[in-house]
């Protein structure tokens, strides 16, 4: 093998580790903001529950006071 074959080859592979722990990387960063996206789905399923049943216990907006 030549020398200049041998230093493309290996700049290729410099290249594909680099690719390499890129893909990684990114991976992980997608798999913590699922995880976060999952984490904040529940907190505001949670919340809204709390906001139906908040809602249903009031009296309605419109209603007079009972001393009127």
């Amino acid at each position: 093998m030549t020398d200049a074959v041998e230093n493309r080859l290996i700049d290729i592979e410099i290249k594909l580790a680099h690719q390499e722990d890129l893909v990684e990387s990114l991976n992980e960063r997608i798999y913590q903001q699922q995880k976060q996206i999952d984490q904040l789905e529940g907190t505001l399923a949670l919340l809204a529950e709390r906001i139906r049943t908040s809602n249903s216990a009031q009296a309605p907006l419109n209603e007079r006071p009972p001393h009127y």
